[in-house]
């Protein structure tokens, strides 16, 4: 039956992405079960037969969220002249609107800590989404040696989350307006000094 297996893979898309959405303002320990189906509409006596437990839900769908991010930074490098596209993705990652939309916005300051105490399976997915988001940056400086550019991503992205767990750590005030903006400045300046580039 066509239909079924479609509606159940549609389903369950909907739980990823609806959970998605939940972990990103809750934490991963933040929903149960219960909450996680609620999210997208459905009671919790079905969510085995789409899952084999609460944590397989978890992983994918960070895993989920980790993948859109990458495709957003590629999407948004594909559409600028090269020579911008690094510097875009940090500005865009370090604005207020991406801070104060935590629900949509990059799943690694909403649940990279909870990863971390998570089970090793979970986090060996983590570090392969990781390494394809550090990748996406890296081919945005073609002009430097893989080394390089592979070093300045995971540089990049590190200060990029860090800045935005502590902008959103203090409110929508001038002091989380001034930890974006350090964030930013930081981040283009290492870059263009090792790629030695003006600035």
């Amino acid at each position: 039956m066509r239909y079924l297996k479609d509606h159940k893979v549609r389903t369950r898309k909907r739980i990823i992405e609806k959970a998605s959405c939940g972990l990103r303002r809750k934490g991963a320990n933040g929903l149960s079960v219960v909450a996680l189906m609620k999210l997208a509409g459905l009671t919790h006596g079905g969510f085995y037969s789409h899952f084999a437990s609460r944590e397989a839900l978890v992983e994918e769908a960070f895993a989920t969220a980790m993948e859109r991010t990458a495709s957003r930074w590629s999407k948004l490098a594909r559409e600028i002249p090269v020579e911008k596209r690094f510097d875009a993705i940090v500005t865009a990652y370090l604005s207020a609107r991406h801070r104060d939309d935590q629900a949509h916005g990059c799943v690694l300051p909403a649940l990279a800590a909870d990863i971390g105490r998570s089970t090793k399976k979970a986090r060996c997915t983590f570090a392969n989404k990781l390494e394809a988001m550090i990748e996406v940056v890296a081919r945005q400086l073609p002009n430097e040696p893989p080394d390089t550019a592979r070093q300045i991503a995971t540089s990049a992205i590190a200060t990029m989350m860090g800045s935005i767990v502590l902008a959103r750590a203090v409110g929508r005030d001038r002091l989380s307006d001034e930890i974006l903006q350090a964030g930013r400045k930081t981040i283009t300046r290492h870059a263009h000094i090792e790629t030695g580039e003006a600035v």
